[in-house]
Order: structure tokens, then sequence, then C-alpha cells
């Protein structure tokens, strides 16, 4: 099978580079950009004799002749428009961005841009692998999950399809990589001011925040907004997500590990860690893993749940080609059968 990339020079796509170079089933026909006829070598010199497509005009077109399936790695704002040119046609649609994880006026008061057509939002299925493999399957177009909601909702599936935590409680504390703001350059992103640094952004404004309430509601109606707090961590790539949830009566570490144990028996991408040993995001870098740790305080009532992810691959590229894997019914390890970088 043959796939497309667009927006192939920003870390998203060279993550789908990556892993489709090597994947067994999906040859990359093509890779396109604003900037055509240039090498991508020319982008990235680590592709040097490894890839040696040459960035192509965005021509949906053409595309979709040649491609069996599309990755939009573009930025949200743009995305959106390029889906609505594919979805018509005979071609499968993943979009990376988030201009199709909203309704459009959720859209346009969190991401502050002009949001697509509402019937081109209601055709795109939430691409949460662990969670929506049936609708992801018959798709046509995909609606790839953001970074911080991937790492968020994993953890807190569990314990809130149970019905078993406070629907007002629930606390979300999630760290990033550098890399989660992209290629451009911006002052806060700059090493000079990441490096040995820790800070918070977009307190109680991330456009995440109403996409991972929008899931939550799903699988519990009752559900209350939440507080979502990001902060920028001075690594390169990776995310932490603790979460904090009180329960409604009471529980041990022991029973809700077995219940996360079972929850995600048959989900090969996810490690449930024993009690009293939690993951960092080193032990998950490069791969498609998200781990996931927690404990019950029995004191105060609370349980605090730890998940962690790579940013470009769980929570970009590698769960984009996890759905496609998914579309094209293969199982859906093919090609991400990466152990974690260490050190």
């Amino acid at each position: 099978m043959k796939a497309s990339i667009i927006g192939t020079t920003g870390y998203g796509g060279a993550e789908l580079l990556r892993i489709l170079n090597q994947h067994p089933e999906f040859d990359i026909q093509s890779i396109h950009s604003t900037r055509d006829d240039l090498p991508i070598w020319h982008e990235y010199p680590h592709l040097y004799n490894v890839i040696d497509n040459t960035l192509q005009a965005i021509d949906p077109e053409k595309i979709a002749l040649k491609a069996d399936v599309v990755f939009l790695a573009t930025p949200s704002g743009i995305s959106g428009e390029l889906a609505g040119k594919f979805v018509d046609k005979d071609i499968k649609v993943i979009d990376l961005s988030g201009d199709l994880r909203l309704d459009a006026n959720q859209y346009q008061q969190w991401y502050k841009k002009e949001p697509v057509n509402q019937a081109l939002i209601n055709k795109a299925v939430y691409g949460l692998s662990e969670w929506n493999s049936e609708e992801i399957q018959p798709a046509h177009l995909i609606s790839n999950p953001g970074c911080y909601p991937t790492a968020a909702l994993l953890s807190l599936a569990p314990v809130i399809k149970e019905d078993i935590v406070q629907v007002d409680s629930i606390i979300v504390d999630a760290k990033s990589g550098i890399s989660g703001a992209g290629r451009s350059l911006s002052r806060s992103s700059s090493f000079s001011e990441a490096n040995e640094n820790f800070s918070a952004y977009k307190v109680n404004q991330h456009q995440h925040t109403p996409e991972i309430e929008k899931q939550l509601h799903k699988w519990n109606e009752n559900i209350q907004p939440i507080t979502f707090t990001t902060q920028l961590l001075p690594i390169t790539r990776g995310i932490m997500a603790t979460s904090y949830v009180k329960l409604k009566e009471s529980y041990t570490s022991p029973q809700l590990l077995e219940l996360y144990e079972q929850t995600y028996n048959s989900c090969p991408f996810i490690r449930i860690r024993p009690e009293n040993n939690y993951p960092s995001v080193k032990e998950v870098a490069g791969s498609n893993y998200c781990d996931i740790g927690m404990h019950v305080d029995e004191r105060t009532g609370r349980v605090t749940i730890i998940s962690v992810i790579d940013n470009l691959m769980k929570g970009a590229a590698g769960q984009a080609v996890q759905n496609a894997n998914i579309m094209f019914g293969m199982n859906e390890t093919t090609g991400l059968n990466f152990i974690p970088l260490y050190p």
C-alpha cells in the first residue's frame, strides 16, 4: 500500500518518514510541502542516503490517484482545509492536527482560528486507538488525538468508565518536551530560555482541555470540567501526565492495578507498571508505548495516576500509523515494534 505525507518538514512528518521507511506494508509514495522540488535530506540531513524522496507541491487530485492513505502533518488551520479536499476521494485520510477534534464553535474558542465546516468535522473518527478501534477500522477520515490528550485519556479511562471517581475532582498536571512546540522559532523554546528551566504555559487555556473533556464525557456524561495544567520540560521529547482523582469509595493500589491490567490486557502498547513502580519519559522515548503507574493514597482517598509517552510517537506519528494499520486490517503493531531508546 502506498502512503503520502503532507507537512513532511515538521517533527511529526519526520517521525512518519522514520516509521514508514521500515514499515513492511506501507511504501512512501510521495512527500509534500509548500516548499517543493527540494530533496528531503536538505531539510533533514540525517536522512541522507536513507530516504531520497523530493518534496512535491500539494496537489490533492494527483495524491489521491496514487496513494491509498495520506497523512496530514500540517499545522492547525491548514489541515482541516486539506482534509476537505480529500474527503470525497478514494483515499483514507489521517489528520494529525487539531482541526477535526472539536465542534466548530469550540474550535474557534480554543484555537482562535476559523473552523472548517461542521459537516466535515462530523465525518471524522477520533483516533484514540485502544478505545475506538471498531470505529477506526471502517473509517475514511481519522482525527488523530493530541499528545497531551493521549497521555491523559489512556491513564484516566479505566476509572472513568468504571464510574469510581468523583466527577468534579479531575486534575491533570502535564509536562512536555520542547519538540511538542514544533520547529517554528519562539523565545520560550529557544535553548537559552528552555535549558535549565521549567515553566508553566497556557494555564487553564490550553487547547487540548476541551478535547480531553469531550472524550471523558463520552465515557461518563456526568464528568465536570477538569483542571488541566501544562508545563515545558527542558528535554527534547516526552510527555508525563500526572492525574489526581478522588475515589467515590475505598480502593487499594493493588485493586486498581488489577483493573488497569484487565482493561489493557489486549493492548500491546499499554504497559501497566507494578505496584510502587512509576514510569519516566526516557523509558518510552522513540517508541509507541504508553506506560502507566499509579498509587492510591488511602489517607486522602485520591489516586495518583502517572502516564508517559513519546509526544512525537504515541502522541502523534506513532498513533497515526497505528490507526492506519487498524484502518487497513493489519495488526496494529505492524511497523511499530520499536524498543525504547535508552539512555
